[in-house]
């Protein structure tokens, strides 16, 4: 290969010049990040983040700290509360029998939502099949210090507990929000969402004496807020290196710097006229992103993506709101158009809810899917010819 002019080396040395200057500018201006990456961390001042809830602990005397350690380094410990609070990550084994072994030995454990139930001995957590954002309060179903607390809280429903060897402390219609139950000398709590932790909630009707009351003394009790679950491992420890966020960050890396070298040497490689594209391009982009969808396993995002423009061209013709509920999409259906199936609703239901629910099978979602495509023939939603071609 022949050696780098020094026009090539010019080149070169203004682009590493400019890269640099782009990071740098990246790091001082970017955005602070919003959304549910947010969700649960004491770090974040977003409306879903928890920090306001750590500094009003720090300030009214309670011992709080932020738990950057993997599970198993917890020791049990009969007057330490772990809040673990809409956890990003899914715990191994090892990890959950380090939880189960801290609460046999007399902590507490507070989480939330169903990922929050992973970490848990037993999980009987259930996504709710017609969610909803919206906080609702919600109602003490059974006596217990933390409901003479506070009688009622406001919380988003997003999932319900469903095992009946827990106490349940807050719900409606039968749908149980917030559960307790022992185990071993400690015990646990479960909330539908992290609400009354997060900026937002902590000030609504209820969850600040909840948050107390769940916690307990603080002349006596350590408060943990783990924030390993949200990627913030000890810097330097053998956890951190390992973890899946700096794993990927090296494989990054390491991508981009081959791509670079691959893209030096082919400016210097003999020049090639390019292959005319091919017809069957669309096709192989339709393979390549159902590959896609297969590999991440994200068929909830494949019936998500189906659903809205399912609801799209139905609301459309129903005449109705575009955010219309399954319910009041299946009640314009039968009164409009006389539709009499009882599998409709459920239909609706259960493709509103996949988004919510990351372990969807593909069998699962390619039935939701059949079904959907074939309420849209049944009802004449769109062109069929233009569906084939």
């Amino acid at each position: 290969m022949p050696g780098v002019s020094a026009g090539d080396r010019r080149i070169l040395i203004i682009a590493g010049l400019a890269f640099l200057l782009l990071i740098v500018l990246g790091f001082l201006f970017a955005p602070a990040s919003s959304g549910d990456t947010n969700s649960g961390t004491t770090y974040s001042a977003s409306s879903n983040g928890a920090k306001a809830a750590f500094l009003l602990l720090q300030e009214t005397g309670y011992h709080v700290e932020r738990w950057q350690h993997a599970p198993t380094s917890l020791k049990p410990d009969e007057h330490t509360v772990l809040i673990i609070a809409a956890p990003a990550m899914i715990p191994n084994q090892p990890q959950k029998d380090a939880i189960e072994k801290f609460v046999a030995g007399g902590g507490r454990l507070i989480v939330t939502g169903v990922g929050g139930a992973r970490f848990l001995p037993q999980d009987s957590s259930e996504f709710n099949d017609a969610p909803s954002q919206k906080w609702a309060e919600l109602p003490a179903v059974a006596p217990s210090p933390i409901t003479r607390a506070a009688p009622k809280i406001t919380i988003s429903s997003v999932a319900y507990w469903t095992a009946e060897s827990s106490v349940a402390l807050y719900g409606k219609n039968g749908k149980v929000v917030v559960a307790h139950f022992p185990h071993g000398k400690g015990d646990v709590l479960w909330l539908s969402s992290s609400t009354p932790f997060s900026n937002a909630g902590i000030t609504q009707t209820g969850n600040l004496d909840f948050v107390l009351a769940a916690i307990g003394d603080k002349a006596q009790t350590r408060v943990l807020f783990d924030e390993y679950v949200h990627g913030y491992g000890e810097n330097g420890s053998s956890s951190t290196r390992n973890h899946p966020l700096m794993m990927a960050l090296f494989l990054q890396c390491v991508v981009l710097a081959c791509a670079a070298l691959l893209t030096f040497s082919r400016r210097s490689g003999p020049i090639r006229p390019l292959r005319p594209e091919s017809r069957l391009a669309p096709l192989e982009f339709v393979e390549t992103l159902g590959g896609l969808y297969q590999q991440a396993h994200a068929a909830s995002v494949a019936v998500d993506v189906y659903y809205s423009r399912f609801q799209y061209w139905i609301t459309r013709r129903l005449g109705v709101a575009s955010n219309a509920s399954p319910e009041e999409l299946d009640r314009a259906v039968r009164e409009r158009w006389g539709l009499d199936e009882n599998d409709f609703l459920p239909t609706l239901q259960a493709a509103a809810a996949a988004r919510y629910r990351p372990d969807l099978s593909q069998n699962e979602a390619l039935t939701i899917v059949q079904s959907l495509y074939a309420y849209a023939t049944q009802l004449k939603l769109f062109s069929i010819s233009k569906e084939n071609s």
